[in-house]
């Protein structure tokens, strides 16, 4: 007689889909043990990371001699204040591909020299400087062609005869 139970069917030792898919699969979690020892191996494997990646960092000093500037810091505090109780401050102003700087009228351009620095914090190798050089309209035209593209603090370190000065502004180089 044949049954209607498609079990009672099968020989002996054999099962049907039905009952393997019934049957208790093996655990597969990972011991406590094995868990501590993979955080420690990530945590060591993430701070080599860390270690690497700060070695191939750049760090650009403001400049080399940082320290010998900062024991002359009020020097510059007294040029900064000298510069701004002048009746006609120094200007400066970017037209188009170039920085125009009007030096005070009322200095003859004879008496006027120092510096231009372009400062770029965050690469130094783009820093630049130029010489003071007033044209007859006591102007000193700068093309901003000679600098390559980035944010550049100006710093004007600059005199008449032996008075000294300092000026500083920001501007943006996109070239």
């Amino acid at each position: 007689m044949k049954s209607e139970n498609p079990n009672e069917q099968l020989s002996q030792g054999q099962t049907s889909d039905r009952a393997e898919s019934r049957k208790p699969t093996a655990d597969r979690r990972i011991s406590w043990g094995t868990g501590i020892a993979l955080l420690y191996i990530g945590f060591v494997v993430g701070m080599l990371t860390l270690v690497i990646m700060s070695m191939n960092q750049r760090v650009d000093l403001v400049s080399d001699d940082y320290y010998a500037q900062e024991l002359g810091f009020q020097k510059k505090i007294d040029k900064i204040q000298r510069a701004k109780a002048l009746a006609e401050p120094l200007r400066w102003e970017v037209n188009g591909e170039e920085l125009t700087i009007r030096y005070p009228a009322s200095i003859n351009r004879a008496e006027l020299s120092g510096k231009v620095i372009f400062y770029c914090p965050s690469d130094n190798r783009k820093d630049s400087e130029f010489t003071i050089l007033p044209n007859a309209q006591n102007q000193q035209i700068i093309p901003l062609s000679k600098l390559q593209s980035g944010r550049y603090k100006l710093q004007f370190d600059w005199k008449k005869g032996e008075t000294t000065f300092w000026d500083e502004g920001v501007i943006t180089v996109q070239n």
